[in-house]
């Protein structure tokens, strides 16, 4: 490793390393930062093959010099902000980092009591708390200020490296809905950034160590030596000006090839089943966000069956008391049978002793004939009284219709004088108006006249006492309404001195009348044709899904091929990025000691200055410039 080379490099290169690079401040990275370059996500991707449009290094992606643009080099430089890809908006996704910061706390003995809940919406002392703890990790001699705690939180994020932006009126508003998903979230990025410095420390192996036992890791490939060199040139490059690396790149590529014996055509049906695949995992996914929720449609059917069970349960219910009923009817049937039963009994005993005694009797002709003309006699009597008693009958029944008439004129004018009663308040006893005294006419008809004068004097006295009351509020209300007229007349005058203004905010309002219409009109021509697009996508929907109902069973075999080459792909992908990890902290310890031996450079060159500076303060320069004047003064009056 050359070690030297680059501090001597950087160190003549001094003035143009000050142009180059703004910001010699580089914060703690994590793996959650996107789009970092070499110093970022550390994405150690094997080479891709030239076909596609920009060229990628093994690094992963950049577009100039180590990683990214240089302003961004190490995700805390530049101004441009960069938008959240995260859900904050999703509950499960917020409810899941609550979950790892409860979690965290409870795993590292935090002094004071969290949980789920306490998390869901903490005070701003709590938030406090937490982030001093949490942060103590990183800086364990840290302590928050007592006051602008709203500038040093974001401040300690943006020196950290977080990508996104804090506010100060956020620190105020903490536990608010709109904010803690935006708190939460950096609270475990910082969370992970402990965990990512912990796991440095604990593996850390020593760089020279690993450099004189030849660089090589478990498989045998000379890795170590081919990352540092390839950083080297770089940064040598890019200190002379250079802003492109097609040849290092190129070169590093080749050396790779060899050292993983990678075959092209190889590599070009990866990438190519790789694409494929991509392709089909995100048609399956939009498929599977296209289908209708079974739960949700699994709950509807449950609620409809809940219903339906209820609707039975009450009819069963129903079915039961009707039931009761007609064995209670039916039982008062039986006995009024059995009671027929016996008179009919009864009856024949009689009708036989009869027959008896008329079959055993002689009858003379005088007896008939008596018997007869007695028996026209009563029948004249019945028909006589049956014309009297049908006369007496229609009688009563006009009587009853009288009755029913008055008593339903009565029952009428009852609810009548309720319904008002009601409506002045004075029903019932508890009303706002009736003060304690009931106004109801309970209607009794078999009372007789004496209910009359009983309601007479339970209604009329408390009613002509609230009447009088009423009154004098009138007369009252009278004189309020008289001083509310003047009142009115000055507010008229008023009026009319705001109907100037009120004509010109006409004008305005009409303007923007005709402004909304002229929006309206062009809202309106947009959604037809919007309408007239989503028709054809629902044309082109059912074309799709008609394809996709096909390959569906297909798809999901493939599906399952697709996750265990998943798997796969990611032990490798996390053996990889334990090689990245420990690269990066050794290239950190090269930087590090780079940054060490140009501090002390430029505090050499201040001792330096500071000594020529103190020489050239201490010679007398007033004088020679004095005598200078002089001899510019004789010159002058010579000439």
């Amino acid at each position: 490793m050359r070690r030297s080379s680059i501090i001597a490099g950087s160190s003549g290169r001094q003035s143009v390393m000050a142009l180059r690079v703004q910001d010699n401040k580089m914060g703690l990275q994590t793996p959650q930062m996107k789009e970092r370059g070499t110093f970022g996500k550390l994405n150690m991707s094997k080479p891709t093959p030239g076909t596609s449009e920009r060229k990628v290094s093994f690094f992963g992606k950049r577009t100039s010099g180590v990683g990214g643009s240089r302003n961004s080099q190490y995700g805390v430089f530049g101004t441009e902000k960069i938008k959240d890809p995260r859900p904050l908006h999703d509950k499960a996704f917020i409810q899941q980092c609550i979950k790892q910061l409860c979690e965290f706390l409870v795993e590292n003995g935090y002094a004071h009591n969290v949980s789920m809940k306490s998390l869901q919406s903490p005070s701003v002392k709590d938030f406090l708390k937490i982030f001093t703890f949490v942060y103590g990790f990183l800086c364990p001699s840290y302590e928050l200020p007592d006051s602008k705690f709203e500038e040093e939180v974001p401040k300690v994020f943006k020196e950290l490296g977080y990508p996104f932006a804090l506010s100060k009126s956020s620190m105020y508003t903490v536990g608010a809905p709109h904010t803690w998903p935006q708190i939460v979230a950096a609270l475990v990025w910082l969370i992970d950034c402990v965990k990512l410095y912990a796991a440095m420390r604990e593996n850390a192996p020593s760089f020279d160590d690993g450099q004189n036992k030849g660089g090589e890791i478990d498989d045998g490939i000379v890795h170590n030596k081919v990352f540092m060199d390839y950083c080297v040139k770089c940064y040598e490059q890019f200190m002379k000006g250079g802003d492109t690396f097609e040849e290092l790149d190129a070169e590093v590529q080749s050396k790779l090839k060899d050292l993983f014996n990678i075959d092209e055509f190889q590599i070009e049906g990866l990438a190519a089943d790789n694409k494929r695949l991509h392709e089909e995992i995100a048609r399956l996914e939009k498929e599977k966000e296209n289908e209708p929720d079974r739960r949700v449609s699994l709950r509807n059917v449950k609620a409809s069956l809940q219903a339906d069970v209820q609707k039975y349960q009450a009819y069963l219910a129903n079915l039961e008391s009707h039931t009761a009923i007609l064995d209670q009817k039916m039982e008062g049937v039986n006995e009024e049978v059995e009671t027929a039963e016996m008179e009919v009994e009864a009856m024949k005993q009689e009708n036989a002793r009869l027959q008896h005694i008329f079959d055993n009797q002689k009858y003379s002709v005088a007896d008939i004939e008596r018997i007869n003309h007695e028996r026209n006699e009563l029948q004249q009597t019945i028909n006589k009284l049956t014309k009297e008693v049908e006369a007496e009958e229609h009688q009563l029944w006009n009587e009853e219709l009288k009755y029913a008439r008055n008593k339903e004129a009565i029952e009428m004018q009852l609810a009548e004088y309720h319904k008002l009663a009601r409506k002045l308040k004075l029903i019932p006893v508890s009303a706002e108006n009736s003060k304690g005294h009931d106004f109801e006419i309970q209607f009794n008809p078999d009372a007789g006249p004496s209910c009359l004068v009983k309601y007479r004097t339970q209604i009329k006295g408390p009613l002509m006492e609230i009447i009088n009351q009423t009154e004098e509020e009138i007369r009252k209300a009278t004189q309020q309404k008289m001083a509310l007229e003047d009142t009115l007349e000055q507010m008229n005058v008023m009026v009319v001195d705001k109907k100037s203004s009120v004509k010109t905010l006409k004008e305005e309002a009409e303007k923007l009348d005709d402004l909304y219409h002229q929006k309206l009109k062009e809202a309106e021509e947009e959604d037809q044709k919007c309408a007239s697009e989503l028709e054809l996508l629902e044309k082109h929907k059912q074309l799709l899904e008609s394809g996709v109902n096909e390959g569906l069973s297909e798809a999901t075999n493939e599906l399952h091929d697709l996750q265990r080459q998943y798997q796969v792909v990611l032990q490798t992908t996390t053996e990889e990025r334990r090689k990245a990890g420990d690269n990066l902290h050794r290239l950190l310890e090269v930087i590090a000691s780079h940054v060490l031996s140009t501090e002390k450079y430029l505090e050499e060159q201040n001792v330096k200055i500071e000594k020529d500076y103190k020489e050239f303060m201490s010679e007398d320069l007033l004088s020679t410039l004095s005598g200078i004047l002089d001899n510019y003064k004789k010159k002058a009056e010579s000439l």
